[in-house]
């Protein structure tokens, strides 16, 4: 995917996301209320349904009213938990607009802003990460995206967010002041390196490559990628050591 959207699909897509509950039924470090852990089971069962429909037929060919029926809720239902067709394929959207930023709030002292994105990318390469499509049959799960323009504009769409998002958190990190150009620019080189990253991933996954041997030659461009950046970039927003 495009800007790490890998981890905005369904489970059935092999896609991987951060921020799930886990086996002891907390979200985000608190308690999960019985409700609330229906709701969510709900809102789960309803994407999954709706994948294995887009994976089987593809997303133009799948209707509201169809996923309903298989999942055996109404239309009301469906729309209660996703504004659009669009949301059941990316099911994980705030967490792939507010990653970039959750990673730069994260970094460690003494770590750059770029250096904490270039490390997780690179964890995650080395672990041959589902959350970044590096899983068989993600293949299916790209072919169904490029054959959409609405998923493909979704996807756009999500990487100009995550973007501004980034540039936000960069300003409030730096201290930055009004006008000043940098935390833009940061966070446009940032997302570059993700996007390079996932572009790269989704095009070799698509063409059937080997989760392994993809993981391996994206490990190379990222090395090459994050050398391409000058010093002024690559030490902004360095957390204090303090």
């Amino acid at each position: 995917m495009d800007d790490g959207t890998a981890r905005a699909g369904g489970r059935q897509a092999g896609a991987a996301a951060g921020g799930r509950t886990d086996a002891g039924g907390r979200t985000g470090g608190r308690a999960e209320g019985l409700r609330e852990r229906k709701k969510r089971q709900t809102r789960q069962y309803i994407s999954d349904v709706a994948t294995g429909l887009f994976l089987e037929r593809g997303f133009d060919e799948v209707t509201i009213a169809e996923i309903a029926a298989a999942a055996d809720v109404s239309v009301n239902t469906v729309y209660n938990y996703f504004p659009d067709k669009a949301d059941l394929f990316f099911d994980r959207h705030d967490e792939v607009v507010e990653r970039l930023s959750g990673i730069v709030r994260g970094r460690r002292p003494g770590e750059s802003a770029v250096g904490a994105v270039v490390r997780a990318l690179r964890d995650e390469l080395v672990m041959v990460s589902p959350a970044l499509g590096l899983i068989p049959g993600y293949a299916g799960f790209m072919r169904i995206c490029h054959a959409s323009p609405l998923l493909m504009a979704k996807i756009w769409r999500m990487q100009n967010l995550a973007q501004d998002d980034l540039a936000r958190t960069l300003e409030r990190e730096t201290g930055a002041e009004r006008g000043d150009l940098m935390p833009e620019l940061v966070a446009g080189q940032i997302a570059w390196l993700q996007n390079t990253v996932m572009r790269t991933i989704g095009r070799e996954m698509a063409d059937d490559g080997e989760p392994n041997a993809v993981s391996r030659r994206v490990l190379v461009k990222l090395d090459a990628m994050e050398a391409l950046l000058s010093d002024e970039i690559l030490n902004y927003a360095t957390k204090d050591t303090e």
